[in-house]
């Protein structure tokens, strides 16, 4: 792997890991588009260098987000210690803290027991390019639901200063989610585990059905994702610090300083970006993404 390699997939994973578009699958696409038959052979082995590469960019992506989040986080582990103390869950955000544990556990269990093999399964550019279709369908079929819904949400807890807005009546606030959602959502991120599945797309649809408004199924996926990608890194440091490791060290360093650098600006816009704004227009790159895929590769 090059330096000029290793920067690209860097960026791309730091932009394509929190952007509804599967970090996953860009990273099996773009090289193919881009000829690069060595990425794309080690991508394919159940065993290579790209292992250990991927170590370094899942930690590095999910540092940025600890970091932009980290006066959330410092409230939420506080939250969650005294939830324990007190053996009730009595504030914001320790609901909230629990919320993001229900949600972790069925992601993290079934992503240690099959992403290594779906990875391998399923990294060829066709398959990639289709479910980078069907994830633009996911991703449109959430706004029509979410546009659809009439349903009035009781809010009993407010995360941040009371509202009183009229115009926000039907918006219910993240907190209020009750547990078996969470982890209905937790269950959905193993779908993430496809290459062309992104796990922010369907975290944030799985919210906007349950009555979230763009903004919290926003944080609410950024938040879950912390950990989960922190811990998918964790996991595999052996393949880092062994044999895969082995030259590429300074590879996924550079990689890795890209990943973080993406992921933090990624996020920080996307935060503004879903005040406001929708789904849509990713739905709409996917697909396009998706046909121009599989028409080059068929």
């Amino acid at each position: 792997m090059t330096f000029f390699e290793a920067i690209v997939l860097g960026l791309i994973q730091g932009v394509t890991e929190l952007f509804p578009v599967s970090s996953l699958g860009h990273s099996v696409i773009l090289p193919a588009f881009f000829g690069w038959n060595d990425v794309v052979a080690a991508q394919r082995a159940s065993e290579s260098y790209f292992l250990a590469f991927l170590v370094g960019l899942h930690v590095a992506t999910a540092l940025a987000l600890a970091w932009y989040f980290r006066g959330d986080w410092v409230r939420i582990i506080g939250a969650l210690v005294s939830s324990l103390a007190r053996r009730r869950i009595d504030t914001p955000d320790a609901r909230l803290g629990w919320l993001l544990v229900v949600a972790t556990i069925p992601a993290g269990l079934l992503g240690l027991i099959f992403e290594h093999q779906l990875r391998v399964i399923f990294a060829t550019p066709v398959l990639a390019g289709i479910l980078l279709c069907v994830n633009g369908l996911i991703l449109l079929t959430g706004e029509r639901l979410r546009r659809r819904s009439t349903a009035q949400v009781n809010r009993p807890l407010r995360l941040g200063p009371a509202v009183r807005d009229p115009a926000e009546a039907g918006r219910r606030e993240l907190d209020s989610l009750e547990f078996r959602e969470a982890g209905a959502i937790g269950v959905g991120q193993v779908f993430a585990l496809l290459a062309g599945i992104s796990r922010s797309g369907i975290t944030m649809v799985a919210g906007l059905v349950r009555g979230l408004d763009h903004e919290d199924a926003a944080r609410f996926s950024f938040l879950l994702a912390t950990p989960i990608i922190l811990a998918a890194g964790v996991y595999k440091l052996p393949d880092l610090l062994g044999p895969n490791g082995n030259g590429v060290q300074a590879q996924v360093l550079a990689g890795s300083v890209a990943a973080a650098i993406a992921a933090y600006l990624s996020v920080r816009f996307l935060s503004r970006y879903f005040t406001t704004r929708t789904l849509t227009p990713f739905a709409i790159y996917c697909l396009i993404a998706g046909v121009v895929t599989v028409v080059r590769f068929h």
